[in-house]
C-alpha cells in the first residue's frame, strides 16, 4: 500500500489548486473565495452531495461508495483558513493580500483533501460514504465548533472523524501521531490589578499595582512548579503587562495583564483556573487592592481515540514504511471539537526541512502531497472495504 500512482498523475494540478489558494488567503470564517473553490472543484468531482453554509462558510462533500452494505460513514476534515502575518517567502505565488499569509499550511490540507476528494469520486472504491469536511476559522474561531453545532456529525451520519497537520522538521511525507491527549487545551485570562495611584516619590501614599502586578505574574508561575503533579503538562504564560502611565514619577492606579493556559488533559485544565482565581483574590486583598480575573476557556485538550489512532498509524505505515509517536505539543488544534463528538485521530505528516508554522518564511512543502491525499483515500478504503 505505498502512494497511489493517481496521485503522481494528478500532483500538478493539486499544486496549483494549493499555490492559488496560498496566493488569496482569507482569515477566519470570511473565506468566501475558498469555500467558493472547493465548492466548485467538488461539484466538478462529481461528489453525491455538496453542503455550504455550515458553520458560516464552511463546505461539505459526500462521496457514496460502489456498495453501502456497510452502513459506514467516515469523516476526513481540512481546515482553509490562514494567519494575520505578513509574508516574506518571496514565492513566485506568495500571499497577494498585504498582512495576510497561509503560514500554517492549511492551503497544503484544502488541496490534499481536494485531491483525495477527487480520487475517491473516481473510484469510489469502498463500502459506505465519505464525508469530507473544509473547515474555516481553525485559527482561533473555533471553526470546528461551529460546525458541529450547526449538526454536522448528525446531519451526515458520521461515525468517525479523521484529520491531518502538515509539521515541519520531520521527514518530508512521513508520519507521527499519538493516542490520548496531544494538542493542549487553549484557555486565555486577563487581570485588572487595581491599588491606589499617586506620586512615585510617595509610594506610602497610595498602593502600588505595579509592584503587585510583580508579585502576581511570580505567584502564576508556582501553579506549574508547586500545584501541578509534575508528570503531567501546564504552561502557564503572561504575555503582557500594561498601564496608562506615560510619565516616569507616577504611580498608576491599575495594571492589565494578559496571558494563556495550556494543559493537556481536563484535571490540570480545572487546577489552573481554580488557582488563578485564588491567587487573584487572596494577593490583591493582601496588598490593599484589588485583581479582577477574567478567564475564557478556549479550545479544548485534543485527544485521539486508542483504536481510530492504531488505525491511522497502520495506515501511515502501509504509505510511508514506518509512522513515528508524535511528540507531545502544548499548542492548541481546534479539531478537538469533532474529536469530542466523535471518535477518530489526527495525524501528523512532514512538511520537511522548513521554516516553522506561524511564521513569515513558511511555506507548505508541494512535495508531500502524494503522500497526504494516499493517507486520506486509505482511511476510507481501508476503514470501508468492497
Amino acid at each position: 500500500m505505498p502512494i497511489k500512482n493517481r496521485f503522481a498523475e494528478t500532483h500538478a494540478d493539486i499544486t496549483a489548486w494549493r499555490r492559488d489558494i496560498h496566493a488569496n488567503p482569507e482569515l477566519m470564517f470570511d473565506t468566501h473565495r475558498t469555500s467558493a473553490l472547493v465548492e466548485q472543484k467538488l461539484r466538478e468531482f462529481g461528489c453525491d452531495d455538496v453542503v455550504t453554509g455550515l458553520g458560516r462558510t464552511g463546505v461539505v462533500g459526500v462521496i457514496k461508495g460502489r456498495a453501502s452494505a456497510s452502513g459506514k460513514v467516515v469523516g476526513l476534515r481540512a481546515d482553509m483558513d490562514a494567519l494575520p502575518i505578513h509574508e516574506t517567502t518571496g514565492a513566485a505565488y506568495a500571499s497577494a493580500v498585504p498582512g495576510k499569509m497561509h503560514a500554517c499550511g492549511h492551503d497544503g490540507h484544502t488541496a490534499m483533501l481536494l485531491g483525495a476528494a477527487q480520487y475517491l469520486a473516481e473510484t469510489r472504491n469502498f463500502d459506505g460514504t465519505a464525508v469530507v469536511i473544509f473547515q474555516p476559522a481553525e485559527e482561533g474561531g473555533g471553526g470546528a465548533d461551529v460546525m458541529c453545532k450547526d449538526g454536522l456529525m448528525e446531519r451526515f451520519g458520521i461515525q468517525e472523524v479523521y484529520g491531518m497537520h502538515n509539521w515541519p522538521g520531520v521527514s518530508a511525507g512521513t508520519f507521527a501521531i499519538r493516542p490520548g491527549g496531544f494538542f493542549a487545551s487553549t484557555d486565555e485570562f486577563e487581570i485588572t490589578v487595581t491599588g491606589q495611584g499617586g506620586h512615585a516619590a510617595k509610594p506610602h501614599e497610595g498602593v502600588d499595582p505595579i509592584v503587585m502586578s510583580a508579585h502576581l505574574v511570580t505567584m502564576l508561575q508556582t501553579i506549574t512548579s508547586r500545584n501541578a503533579d509534575p508528570t503531567e503538562q501546564m504552561v502557564v504564560s503572561v504575555t503582557s503587562i500594561e498601564s496608562l502611565t506615560k510619565a516616569l514619577n507616577v504611580i498608576p492606579g491599575s495594571v492589565h495583564l494578559k496571558g494563556t493556559v495550556r494543559t493537556l488533559n481536563n484535571e490540570m485544565r480545572a487546577l489552573a483556573e481554580t488557582r488563578i482565581r485564588g491567587i487573584c483574590e487572596h494577593l490583591g486583598a493582601a496588598m490593599g487592592g484589588s485583581a479582577e480575573l477574567e478567564f475564557r476557556s478556549g479550545y479544548p485538550v485534543m485527544v485521539n481515540h486508542p483504536a481510530q489512532t492504531d488505525f491511522a498509524a497502520d495506515v501511515a505505515r502501509g504509505i510511508a514504511g514506518d509512522c513515528a509517536e508524535a511528540p507531545l505539543v502544548m499548542g492548541g488544534e481546534d479539531f478537538a471539537y469533532m474529536l469530542e463528538e466523535r471518535p477518530g485521530a489526527y495525524i501528523l505528516v512532514g512538511n520537511g526541512d522548513t521554516a516553522a508554522v506561524h511564521n513569515s518564511d513558511y511555506d507548505f512543502n508541494d512535495e508531500i502531497i502524494p503522500a497526504g491525499c494516499s493517507w486520506w483515500a486509505e482511511i476510507v478504503e481501508r476503514r470501508m472495504p468492497v
